[in-house]
């Protein structure tokens, strides 16, 4: 699996999850329509036009197709804090791409970007979410209640976070 800048005519490739409900089950988005889809993406590959940058979105790839998308959202500059989130097709499931997606952009973030910490959030029935935050070696932090307002009521949001020296003890190769 592969990281790279979302592309344009990576669209497609994008809308084949995000138009499914089980991807969006616990979002505030979707399922999407095509205009929705091509809207996201034009934004995402515009976000690495933007300066300061804020947004990081990429495009996971494995052999080349788009199976999921990963972004790193630098929350605060001077705080040195950001916040990563994923999707993946549901086809790769289980098959560690989530992960592989989550710890490319912690290195991103600890070792490009100099953050201190990064968190995640995920509605508390996301079990297969929190599995790839927990493989991160992230530590839950505590429940948030009603965070948003999605298709089935008010979601609450788990947060996740780990540090910069957390992550360096746990990653060889830093």
């Amino acid at each position: 699996m592969t990281l790279s800048r979302i592309d344009l005519a990576d669209w497609r490739a994008v809308h084949s999850w995000a138009s499914l409900s089980q991807v969006c089950r616990f979002q505030t988005w979707g399922p999407n329509t095509e205009e929705q889809t091509r809207a996201f993406v034009a934004a995402a590959v515009e976000a690495w036009s933007r300066a300061p940058q804020q947004r990081f979105p990429y495009a996971a790839r494995v052999e080349g197709d788009v199976v999921g998308m990963g972004e790193l959202h630098v929350r605060s500059r001077g705080q040195r804090q950001g916040e990563i989130t994923h999707a993946v097709h549901p086809r790769v499931w289980g098959q560690g791409v989530g992960t592989a997606i989550g710890n490319d952009l912690l290195a991103r973030g600890f070792e490009d970007l100099r953050l201190h910490r990064i968190y995640a959030t995920c509605d508390p029935r996301n079990l297969g979410s929190a599995q790839v935050l927990s493989k991160l070696g992230m530590t839950w932090e505590g429940r948030h209640r009603h965070t948003a307002l999605i298709r089935d009521g008010w979601r609450d949001s788990d947060t996740f976070s780990i540090l910069e020296d957390e992550w360096r003890a746990a990653t060889p190769s830093s």
